[in-house]
Protein backbone atom coordinates (compact mmCIF):
# COMPACT_ATOMS: atom_id res chain seq x y z
CA UNK A 1 0.00 0.00 0.00
CA UNK A 2 1.23 3.61 -0.80
CA UNK A 3 1.33 6.30 1.98
CA UNK A 4 -0.52 8.41 -0.62
CA UNK A 5 -4.30 8.52 0.64
CA UNK A 6 -6.53 9.81 -2.40
CA UNK A 7 -9.80 12.19 -1.03
CA UNK A 8 -12.42 12.28 -3.28
CA UNK A 9 -16.19 13.39 -3.09
CA UNK A 10 -19.33 12.25 -5.41
CA UNK A 11 -22.81 13.68 -4.83
CA UNK A 12 -25.27 11.84 -3.13
CA UNK A 13 -27.41 8.97 -5.15
CA UNK A 14 -30.87 8.38 -3.90
CA UNK A 15 -28.68 8.38 -0.83
CA UNK A 16 -24.96 8.64 0.02
CA UNK A 17 -24.97 5.51 1.34
CA UNK A 18 -25.50 4.08 -2.28
CA UNK A 19 -22.89 6.80 -3.54
CA UNK A 20 -20.36 4.86 -1.21
CA UNK A 21 -21.23 1.23 -2.21
CA UNK A 22 -21.17 1.86 -5.92
CA UNK A 23 -17.89 3.43 -5.66
CA UNK A 24 -16.38 0.76 -3.13
CA UNK A 25 -17.79 -2.08 -5.51
CA UNK A 26 -16.08 -0.56 -8.75
CA UNK A 27 -12.79 -0.85 -7.73
CA UNK A 28 -12.82 -3.28 -4.96
CA UNK A 29 -15.06 -6.64 -7.31
CA UNK A 30 -12.29 -7.58 -10.06
CA UNK A 31 -9.08 -7.02 -7.96
CA UNK A 32 -8.82 -4.85 -5.02
CA UNK A 33 -7.50 -1.22 -6.73
CA UNK A 34 -7.73 -0.02 -3.80
CA UNK A 35 -8.45 0.08 0.27
CA UNK A 36 -11.72 2.45 0.65
CA UNK A 37 -13.04 4.25 3.82
CA UNK A 38 -15.68 6.44 4.77
CA UNK A 39 -14.91 9.93 5.67
CA UNK A 40 -16.41 12.03 7.85
CA UNK A 41 -17.26 15.48 7.86
CA UNK A 42 -19.74 17.40 10.33
CA UNK A 43 -22.62 19.50 9.02
CA UNK A 44 -20.75 22.83 8.58
CA UNK A 45 -22.01 25.87 8.16
CA UNK A 46 -22.54 26.71 4.00
CA UNK A 47 -22.54 30.66 3.86
CA UNK A 48 -22.96 32.08 0.78
CA UNK A 49 -21.63 30.79 -2.70
CA UNK A 50 -19.35 34.29 -3.23
CA UNK A 51 -17.91 33.24 0.39
CA UNK A 52 -17.57 29.71 -0.81
CA UNK A 53 -15.42 30.71 -4.16
CA UNK A 54 -13.39 33.22 -2.10
CA UNK A 55 -12.68 30.60 0.27
CA UNK A 56 -11.79 28.08 -2.21
CA UNK A 57 -8.46 29.77 -3.14
CA UNK A 58 -8.18 30.86 0.24
CA UNK A 59 -7.53 27.31 1.41
CA UNK A 60 -5.73 25.96 -1.15
CA UNK A 61 -2.95 28.59 -0.10
CA UNK A 62 -3.87 27.49 3.68
CA UNK A 63 -3.06 23.62 2.45
CA UNK A 64 0.11 23.96 1.14
CA UNK A 65 1.30 26.17 3.77
CA UNK A 66 0.65 24.42 6.43
CA UNK A 67 2.09 21.17 4.47
CA UNK A 68 5.03 23.41 4.70
CA UNK A 69 4.87 23.54 8.18
CA UNK A 70 4.25 19.67 8.88
CA UNK A 71 7.21 19.05 6.58
CA UNK A 72 9.50 21.47 8.31
CA UNK A 73 8.56 20.31 11.83
CA UNK A 74 9.28 16.19 10.77
CA UNK A 75 12.36 17.81 9.05
CA UNK A 76 13.64 19.14 12.09
CA UNK A 77 12.91 16.36 14.44
CA UNK A 78 15.14 14.52 11.83
CA UNK A 79 18.20 16.97 12.61
CA UNK A 80 17.58 17.02 15.96
CA UNK A 81 17.67 13.24 16.99
CA UNK A 82 21.07 13.37 14.91
CA UNK A 83 21.76 9.73 16.22
CA UNK A 84 18.40 8.13 16.01
CA UNK A 85 16.61 8.92 13.02
CA UNK A 86 15.23 5.20 12.87
CA UNK A 87 13.39 7.17 15.91
CA UNK A 88 12.42 9.72 14.09
CA UNK A 89 9.27 7.69 12.48
CA UNK A 90 8.44 6.60 16.41
CA UNK A 91 7.59 10.44 17.36
CA UNK A 92 5.45 12.04 13.66
CA UNK A 93 2.33 10.91 15.29
CA UNK A 94 -1.18 12.33 15.08
CA UNK A 95 -3.13 12.21 18.48
CA UNK A 96 -1.34 9.14 19.32
CA UNK A 97 -1.36 7.13 16.04
CA UNK A 98 0.33 6.73 12.92
CA UNK A 99 -0.53 9.49 10.16
CA UNK A 100 -2.77 6.95 7.68
CA UNK A 101 -4.55 5.62 10.76
CA UNK A 102 -5.36 8.98 11.51
CA UNK A 103 -6.64 9.93 8.35
CA UNK A 104 -8.52 6.76 7.83
CA UNK A 105 -10.57 7.63 11.27
CA UNK A 106 -10.73 11.22 11.45
CA UNK A 107 -13.04 12.46 13.38
CA UNK A 108 -13.64 16.19 13.38
CA UNK A 109 -12.29 18.23 15.78
CA UNK A 110 -15.49 20.40 17.93
CA UNK A 111 -13.81 21.33 20.48
CA UNK A 112 -10.87 23.07 18.98
CA UNK A 113 -12.86 24.05 15.38
CA UNK A 114 -16.08 24.59 16.56
CA UNK A 115 -18.67 23.71 13.63
CA UNK A 116 -21.26 26.42 14.74
CA UNK A 117 -18.38 29.20 13.40
CA UNK A 118 -18.65 30.03 9.69
CA UNK A 119 -16.35 28.41 7.13
CA UNK A 120 -14.03 31.32 7.14
CA UNK A 121 -14.12 31.54 10.81
CA UNK A 122 -12.53 28.19 11.31
CA UNK A 123 -10.33 28.85 8.53
CA UNK A 124 -8.70 31.52 10.02
CA UNK A 125 -8.84 29.67 13.86
CA UNK A 126 -6.26 27.00 12.01
CA UNK A 127 -4.34 29.08 10.12
CA UNK A 128 -3.11 31.63 13.09
CA UNK A 129 -2.96 28.05 15.42
CA UNK A 130 -0.58 26.30 12.36
CA UNK A 131 1.53 30.13 11.72
CA UNK A 132 2.04 30.25 15.63
CA UNK A 133 3.50 27.05 15.38
CA UNK A 134 5.81 28.21 12.38
CA UNK A 135 7.11 31.46 14.12
CA UNK A 136 7.73 29.20 17.31
CA UNK A 137 9.66 26.82 15.28
CA UNK A 138 11.59 29.03 13.78
CA UNK A 139 12.68 30.36 17.15
CA UNK A 140 13.35 27.05 18.66
CA UNK A 141 15.32 26.58 16.31
CA UNK A 142 17.37 28.97 16.58
CA UNK A 143 18.19 28.58 19.63
CA UNK A 144 19.16 25.34 19.47
CA UNK A 145 21.09 25.34 16.36
CA UNK A 146 22.77 28.92 17.88
CA UNK A 147 23.88 26.21 21.16
CA UNK A 148 24.53 23.64 18.51
CA UNK A 149 27.03 25.44 16.44
CA UNK A 150 28.96 26.63 19.37
CA UNK A 151 29.36 23.37 20.80
CA UNK A 152 30.83 21.72 17.44
CA UNK A 153 33.20 24.61 16.88
CA UNK A 154 34.29 24.20 20.15
CA UNK A 155 34.67 20.73 19.62
CA UNK A 156 36.58 20.80 16.18
CA UNK A 157 38.97 22.90 18.10
CA UNK A 158 39.85 19.89 20.57
CA UNK A 159 39.85 17.67 17.67
CA UNK A 160 42.22 17.46 14.26
CA UNK A 161 45.51 17.22 13.71
CA UNK A 162 48.17 18.48 16.32
CA UNK A 163 49.01 21.56 13.73
CA UNK A 164 46.07 23.18 14.74
CA UNK A 165 43.77 21.78 17.62
CA UNK A 166 43.63 23.19 21.08
CA UNK A 167 45.85 21.80 23.34
CA UNK A 168 44.28 22.53 26.52
CA UNK A 169 43.42 19.10 27.44
CA UNK A 170 46.44 17.36 26.26
CA UNK A 171 49.25 19.63 28.35
CA UNK A 172 49.53 19.26 32.09
CA UNK A 173 50.75 22.35 34.65
CA UNK A 174 53.90 19.84 35.11
CA UNK A 175 54.75 19.74 31.46
CA UNK A 176 55.82 23.90 31.87
CA UNK A 177 58.81 25.64 33.88
CA UNK A 178 56.37 28.51 34.90
CA UNK A 179 57.35 31.62 36.79
CA UNK A 180 60.76 31.49 35.87
CA UNK A 181 62.40 35.56 34.90
CA UNK A 182 64.85 33.80 32.12
CA UNK A 183 63.48 29.89 31.13
CA UNK A 184 60.25 29.26 28.99
CA UNK A 185 58.71 25.94 28.09
CA UNK A 186 57.54 25.49 24.07
CA UNK A 187 55.63 22.98 22.30
CA UNK A 188 56.93 21.74 19.14
CA UNK A 189 55.14 19.57 16.60
CA UNK A 190 57.19 17.24 15.16
CA UNK A 191 56.66 14.86 12.43
CA UNK A 192 56.84 10.96 13.12
CA UNK A 193 59.19 10.65 10.43
CA UNK A 194 61.35 13.18 12.01
CA UNK A 195 61.05 11.82 15.62
CA UNK A 196 65.06 11.02 15.75
CA UNK A 197 66.18 14.03 13.92
CA UNK A 198 64.33 16.12 16.59
CA UNK A 199 66.32 14.75 19.35
CA UNK A 200 70.02 14.92 17.44
CA UNK A 201 69.01 18.32 16.43
CA UNK A 202 66.83 20.49 18.79
CA UNK A 203 69.95 21.46 21.52
CA UNK A 204 71.15 23.03 18.78
CA UNK A 205 68.46 25.18 17.27
CA UNK A 206 69.30 27.88 19.13
CA UNK A 207 72.03 28.66 21.95
CA UNK A 208 70.43 28.94 24.57
CA UNK A 209 68.34 25.68 24.78
CA UNK A 210 68.28 23.52 28.49
CA UNK A 211 70.17 19.90 26.91
CA UNK A 212 67.90 16.47 27.73
CA UNK A 213 64.77 18.88 28.03
CA UNK A 214 62.59 17.52 25.68
CA UNK A 215 59.41 15.14 26.51
CA UNK A 216 56.98 13.76 24.08
CA UNK A 217 53.42 14.90 25.43
CA UNK A 218 50.96 13.23 23.63
CA UNK A 219 51.23 11.68 19.18
CA UNK A 220 48.14 11.62 16.80
CA UNK A 221 48.44 9.84 13.63
CA UNK A 222 50.71 11.74 11.60
CA UNK A 223 52.80 13.98 14.39
CA UNK A 224 54.03 14.28 18.38
CA UNK A 225 54.05 16.81 20.96
CA UNK A 226 57.56 17.63 22.28
CA UNK A 227 58.28 20.29 24.78
CA UNK A 228 61.26 21.97 25.31
CA UNK A 229 62.70 24.41 27.56
CA UNK A 230 65.51 27.14 26.72
CA UNK A 231 65.94 30.83 27.17
CA UNK A 232 63.54 33.49 26.65
CA UNK A 233 66.09 35.57 24.97
CA UNK A 234 66.68 32.52 22.62
CA UNK A 235 62.96 32.06 21.28
CA UNK A 236 62.80 34.09 17.98
CA UNK A 237 66.31 32.31 16.93
CA UNK A 238 64.79 28.82 17.83
CA UNK A 239 61.40 29.19 16.04
CA UNK A 240 63.08 30.40 12.77
CA UNK A 241 65.58 27.20 12.77
CA UNK A 242 62.60 24.97 13.71
CA UNK A 243 60.89 26.16 10.74
CA UNK A 244 63.76 25.96 8.66
CA UNK A 245 63.96 22.34 10.02
CA UNK A 246 59.84 21.69 9.50
CA UNK A 247 59.21 21.54 13.59
CA UNK A 248 56.45 23.71 14.02
CA UNK A 249 56.39 25.56 17.33
CA UNK A 250 53.23 26.26 18.51
CA UNK A 251 51.96 29.29 19.73
CA UNK A 252 50.92 28.48 23.19
CA UNK A 253 51.14 29.98 26.95
CA UNK A 254 49.96 27.39 29.67
CA UNK A 255 47.57 30.03 31.67
CA UNK A 256 45.37 27.97 34.45
CA UNK A 257 42.24 30.41 34.50
CA UNK A 258 42.06 30.46 30.48
CA UNK A 259 41.94 26.70 30.03
CA UNK A 260 39.86 26.28 32.70
CA UNK A 261 37.23 28.65 31.57
CA UNK A 262 37.64 26.61 28.03
CA UNK A 263 36.87 23.28 30.09
CA UNK A 264 33.75 24.77 32.14
CA UNK A 265 32.36 26.46 28.53
CA UNK A 266 32.23 23.29 26.87
CA UNK A 267 30.43 21.67 30.04
CA UNK A 268 28.06 24.07 29.98
CA UNK A 269 27.55 23.82 26.37
CA UNK A 270 27.07 20.43 26.80
CA UNK A 271 25.10 20.58 29.80
CA UNK A 272 22.59 23.32 28.31
CA UNK A 273 22.42 21.76 25.42
CA UNK A 274 21.28 18.29 27.08
CA UNK A 275 18.87 20.37 28.82
CA UNK A 276 17.54 21.86 25.79
CA UNK A 277 17.12 18.45 23.73
CA UNK A 278 14.22 16.74 26.17
CA UNK A 279 11.86 19.77 25.79
CA UNK A 280 12.34 20.48 21.85
CA UNK A 281 11.76 16.68 21.05
CA UNK A 282 8.25 16.61 23.23
CA UNK A 283 7.50 20.43 21.53
CA UNK A 284 8.22 19.25 17.98
CA UNK A 285 6.12 15.70 18.70
CA UNK A 286 3.10 17.72 20.08
CA UNK A 287 3.62 20.32 17.51
CA UNK A 288 4.27 17.92 14.95
CA UNK A 289 0.50 16.60 15.67
CA UNK A 290 -1.11 19.93 16.12
CA UNK A 291 -0.15 20.61 12.74
CA UNK A 292 -0.76 17.12 10.91
CA UNK A 293 -4.33 17.27 12.53
CA UNK A 294 -4.85 21.02 11.56
CA UNK A 295 -3.72 19.87 7.97
CA UNK A 296 -6.55 16.77 7.89
CA UNK A 297 -9.01 19.51 9.02
CA UNK A 298 -8.32 22.07 5.92
CA UNK A 299 -8.14 18.79 3.57
CA UNK A 300 -12.14 18.18 4.89
CA UNK A 301 -13.02 21.73 4.08
CA UNK A 302 -11.41 22.07 0.91
CA UNK A 303 -13.56 18.91 0.17
CA UNK A 304 -16.79 20.63 1.73
CA UNK A 305 -16.18 23.90 -0.20
CA UNK A 306 -15.56 22.00 -3.45
CA UNK A 307 -18.33 19.29 -3.37
CA UNK A 308 -20.92 22.33 -2.62
CA UNK A 309 -19.63 24.73 -5.51
CA UNK A 310 -19.13 22.15 -7.97
CA UNK A 311 -22.71 19.39 -6.74
CA UNK A 312 -24.03 22.28 -5.70
CA UNK A 313 -27.13 23.18 -2.81
CA UNK A 314 -28.40 21.57 -0.73
CA UNK A 315 -25.30 19.72 0.37
CA UNK A 316 -25.92 16.12 -0.58
CA UNK A 317 -22.07 14.78 -1.00
CA UNK A 318 -20.27 11.69 0.24
CA UNK A 319 -16.75 12.17 1.01
CA UNK A 320 -14.68 9.02 0.57
CA UNK A 321 -10.68 8.33 1.60
CA UNK A 322 -8.71 6.00 -0.70
CA UNK A 323 -5.65 4.07 -0.06
CA UNK A 324 -4.75 2.95 -3.74
CA UNK A 325 -2.56 -0.20 -4.72
CA UNK A 326 0.54 0.39 -5.89
CA UNK A 327 0.18 -1.37 -8.59
CA UNK A 328 -3.40 -0.37 -9.89
CA UNK A 329 -2.64 3.36 -9.63
CA UNK A 330 -3.33 4.10 -13.42
CA UNK A 331 -6.62 1.30 -13.39
CA UNK A 332 -8.24 3.06 -10.37
CA UNK A 333 -7.75 6.27 -12.07
CA UNK A 334 -9.75 4.54 -14.95
CA UNK A 335 -12.45 3.08 -13.09
CA UNK A 336 -13.08 6.27 -11.05
CA UNK A 337 -13.22 8.15 -14.52
CA UNK A 338 -15.48 5.91 -15.96
CA UNK A 339 -17.55 6.13 -12.60
CA UNK A 340 -18.03 9.90 -12.39
CA UNK A 341 -17.20 10.85 -15.89
CA UNK A 342 -21.05 11.78 -16.22
CA UNK A 343 -20.67 14.71 -13.80
CA UNK A 344 -18.90 16.82 -16.25
CA UNK A 345 -18.41 16.44 -19.77
CA UNK A 346 -15.35 18.59 -19.56
CA UNK A 347 -13.43 17.32 -17.54
CA UNK A 348 -11.83 15.22 -19.99
CA UNK A 349 -10.78 18.32 -21.81
CA UNK A 350 -10.26 20.78 -19.34
CA UNK A 351 -6.44 22.07 -19.27
CA UNK A 352 -5.07 22.54 -16.23
CA UNK A 353 -3.64 25.86 -16.91
CA UNK A 354 -7.22 27.55 -17.43
CA UNK A 355 -8.16 29.39 -14.43
CA UNK A 356 -11.86 28.74 -13.06
CA UNK A 357 -13.23 30.69 -10.36
CA UNK A 358 -13.37 28.57 -7.25
CA UNK A 359 -12.35 25.85 -8.79
CA UNK A 360 -8.17 25.53 -8.00
CA UNK A 361 -7.15 24.05 -11.12
CA UNK A 362 -3.54 25.45 -11.93
CA UNK A 363 -2.38 23.87 -8.52
CA UNK A 364 -3.20 20.18 -9.24
CA UNK A 365 -4.79 18.33 -12.15
CA UNK A 366 -8.78 18.14 -12.52
CA UNK A 367 -11.27 15.53 -12.79
CA UNK A 368 -15.02 14.96 -12.77
CA UNK A 369 -14.85 14.37 -9.27
CA UNK A 370 -14.16 16.38 -6.03
CA UNK A 371 -10.38 15.16 -5.51
CA UNK A 372 -7.07 16.21 -3.07
CA UNK A 373 -3.94 13.73 -2.13
CA UNK A 374 -2.60 13.58 1.19
CA UNK A 375 0.73 12.27 1.22
CA UNK A 376 1.52 10.33 4.81
CA UNK A 377 5.52 10.81 3.34
CA UNK A 378 6.09 13.89 5.49
CA UNK A 379 10.08 13.01 5.01
CA UNK A 380 11.71 13.53 2.23
CA UNK A 381 14.14 10.92 2.66
CA UNK A 382 12.61 7.76 1.67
Amino acid sequence: MMTELWLISAPGEKTCQQTWDKMNLATTHANTLSTNHKFNIPDLKVGTLDVLVGLSDELAKLDSFIESVVRKVAQYMTDVLEDSRDKVQENLLANGVDLITYVIRFQWDMAKYPIKQSLKNISEIISKQVSQIDNDLKARASAYNSLKGNLQSLERKNAGSLMNRSLADIVKKDDFVLDSEYLITQLVVVPKASYEDWQKTYEMLAEMVVPRSTKLLFEDQENGLFSVTLFRKAIDDFKTKARENKFVVRDFQYNEEELKADKEQMTRLSTDKKKQFGPLVRWLKVNFSEAFIAWIHIKALRVFTESVLRYGLPVNFQAMLLQPNKKNVKKLRDVLHDLYKHLDSSATVLDASMDIPGLNLSQQEYYPYVYYKIDCNVLDFK
